[in-house]
């Protein structure tokens, strides 16, 4: 008796667990959206974090918040040198110093294009952007300051352009304690009135802390934070400095209102432009008032 019990407990849980299952369908509310990512105070004191950013959101942003956007290249105005502890431990030349810029630099920028994608912005392809800056003859930063917004929105065809610069991009290294600091500043312009739409400016820390009071385990705890010294622990501080930044960026209702729109309209434009094309190229045309099968939409 006890195992037919437990037989039919198993199947009605069986049951239940399919039925739950089955009203997991897509496009739901999201739960943390604005907060999912980034830190609070009690993770920057739990990973020994001292970095912060400061933000600026233009009053109107809702009604003026840009729909398309161009990353521009990055200034960096660091060293270009491997710095542990204020000290450049490599001796590059200008040409490496010129090179491993530009590397800094478009490493926070990708991060930064990286999210700005997933939001409601529609993003210009970097490899687009700087094909055309090129054929600008823009090569640097001297002379992407002398482009107006307003151009460079002409230029590129975008609503806003997002300007950036690396502040910190160096390393630190104390026997127990080991850190990344990427620290880094954007600026959002509107490409028709020239206004700053959205500032920030900040850096984040990357920490590893191994307290030890033993002799040998200073010892092995000291090499193991030297470890955390390592490419991919920097690349993790350079994610983490862009999504903290765009995530401070407002949502706006009305672009994704007006994405929802266009993805709505646009089935019934398609369709019309295919009819127009076969047309032009002289395709059959189906028997009057019957509408060819390529062309019809399902019905349920």
């Amino acid at each position: 008796m006890a195992v037919l019990v437990l037989g039919l407990c198993l199947a009605a849980t069986a049951c239940a667990s399919q039925a739950s299952l089955a009203d997991r369908t897509f496009f739901r509310p999201e739960y943390e959206v604005d907060t999912h990512g980034r830190k609070t105070w009690f993770d920057r004191l739990v990973e020994t974090d001292p970095g912060g950013f400061k933000t600026h959101v233009a009053a109107d942003y809702e009604s003026v918040a840009p729909a398309r956007i161009a990353v521009l290249p990055f200034e960096d105005t660091g060293s270009a040198q491997f710095v542990v502890d204020k000290i450049a431990l490599t001796a590059r030349s200008p040409e490496q110093q010129a090179d491993w810029a530009w590397t800094h630099s478009n490493r926070l920028r990708r991060a930064v294009d990286g999210y700005l994608s997933s939001r409601e912005f529609l993003v210009a392809n970097l490899i687009q952007v700087d094909q055309i800056m090129k054929e600008h003859r823009i090569y640097d930063a001297a002379s992407l300051a002398r482009i107006s917004p307003q151009t460079l929105g002409g230029m590129l065809g975008v609503d806003a352009v997002v300007y950036g610069e690396v502040t910190h991009y160096e390393a630190y290294y104390l026997a127990l304690v080991s850190a990344y600091e990427v620290g880094v500043k954007i600026r959002m312009v509107s490409t028709h009135d020239g206004r700053e739409l959205f500032a920030a400016e900040g850096s984040r820390y990357d920490v590893d802390v191994a307290p030890a009071f033993d002799p040998v385990d200073i010892a092995i705890n000291s090499a193991f934070t030297l470890l955390q010294l390592r490419d991919i622990v920097l690349a993790r501080a350079e994610d983490e400095s862009a999504r903290e930044i765009i995530l401070r960026i407002p949502r706006s209702q009305r672009l994704q209102d007006e994405l929802i729109e266009e993805a709505t309209d646009a089935p019934s434009r398609t369709r019309q432009e295919n009819v127009a094309t076969l047309q032009r190229e002289g395709a059959p045309q189906a028997p009057s008032g019957v509408e060819p099968a390529s062309m019809s939409l399902p019905t349920e």
